[in-house]
């Protein structure tokens, strides 16, 4: 086995240990923010129905920062080169502090975007971008400066699709918290000290979260939450295909957040086809469809969890699978989504939900 694995493992028990610590900060932090948080009010499309303090994110990340800071002190086989590592802070910070002003302000979408491009390049121009994908068939392609935008690209669009899916109780928290388990086992059972450790920091920031908004929420993730959890895991994927010892899959978040990428992608290309504003607010995800039509609002979070749980399983085959049979493979969560879209379709249609 290599030697910095076998530390690895030799270690866990120190890095539960800090990820519980971690949880019981942000759960400290979340209690504050139940009292003093910005209050959520209820509107037609969102599925609460009274008054609700929001940016319990703050808890996540604040947790999270608490973690980087003892890593960045305390952590040695699981650092990044110090200018890429002070990248991933930075760009952090960039982002919670802009989530926080969304949820304080209630930010317009442009001014949102614009806020959220300047801290996805505040993190490439820290050399945080990918240049060599691995494909299948081909091995590693050196994409050269496409790997730029390919990377700003991917920041802005997993972000977005975290807040936007963050629309039912313990949905997004949910899922982040699956997604970081995975990327935490995956990484450091290849070697990427950095993902595996940051993975955990960010899971026990929202483990602490999770208890105050699932089955029923006393606060919500908020913005600052949503935002966060999303930019860190698009992050941690870009960390993980070229700053790690042995380069993961550019496939890996999108497989353990398929049901979340396919979801936000499906909405905005039937909203576009319906030639629907796709910057205004709405009800239209699959998930709220659903949720309109009937389903409880429970069984539609765990829905949710048991898609980032298959992603991650299919991520852990995907690794290991001769390439010839990685292409086809992908087609597993691919069927999977368009299982359940076919699902939502013949029950909204049943409940005579809008165009459906």
């Amino acid at each position: 086995m290599n030697p910095a694995i076998s530390l690895g493992l030799l270690a866990l028990p120190r890095h539960l240990a800090l990820m519980a610590g971690l949880a019981i900060f942000s759960g400290i932090i979340v209690r504050v923010m139940i009292t003093i948080g910005v209050p959520d009010r209820p509107e037609a499309r969102k599925a609460h129905s009274r008054v609700t303090p929001k940016s319990g994110g703050v808890g996540i990340v604040a947790a999270f920062m608490l973690g980087v800071l003892l890593l960045h002190r305390y952590g040695q086989v699981s650092r990044l080169a110090e200018g890429y590592f002070l990248g991933v802070i930075a760009a952090a910070f960039l982002m919670a502090a802009i989530s926080l002003a969304d949820d304080l302000l209630d930010l317009s979408f442009l001014i949102k975007l614009t806020t959220q491009l300047i801290a996805a390049v505040a993190a490439v121009a820290c050399g945080l971008w990918m240049h060599v994908v691995a494909l299948p068939y081909y091995g590693s392609v050196d994409i050269g400066w496409i790997g730029l935008p390919l990377t700003v690209f991917f920041l802005l669009f997993v972000t977005n699709a975290m807040n936007f899916i963050d629309g039912l109780n313990g949905l997004a928290a949910g899922v982040t918290l699956l997604a970081c388990l995975f990327l935490a086992g995956i990484a450091g059972s290849y070697g990427g000290f950095f993902v595996y450790t940051a993975s955990l920091l960010l899971a026990g920031g929202v483990l602490g979260f999770l208890p105050f908004n699932f089955p029923a929420a006393k606060i919500f993730m908020g913005d600052v939450g949503s935002q966060f959890c999303g930019f860190m895991l698009a992050l941690f994927g870009i960390a993980a295909t070229r700053f790690e010892g042995a380069p993961l899959s550019f496939l890996l978040v999108p497989l353990l957040l398929s049901g979340v990428l396919y979801d936000v992608s499906f909405t905005l290309v039937r909203r576009l086809l319906a030639g629907e504003n796709i910057t205004q607010a709405h009800n239209g995800h699959l998930y709220q469809v659903v949720r309109r039509a009937g389903m409880d609002a429970r069984v539609v979070a765990l829905l949710h969890w048991g898609f980032t749980v298959l992603g991650g399983v299919c991520a852990l085959v995907f690794l290991n699978l001769p390439s010839v049979w990685k292409p086809p493979f992908l087609l597993l969560p691919l069927a999977v989504q368009l299982g359940w879209t076919l699902y939502v379709i013949r029950r909204a249609r049943v409940a005579k939900i809008g165009r459906w």
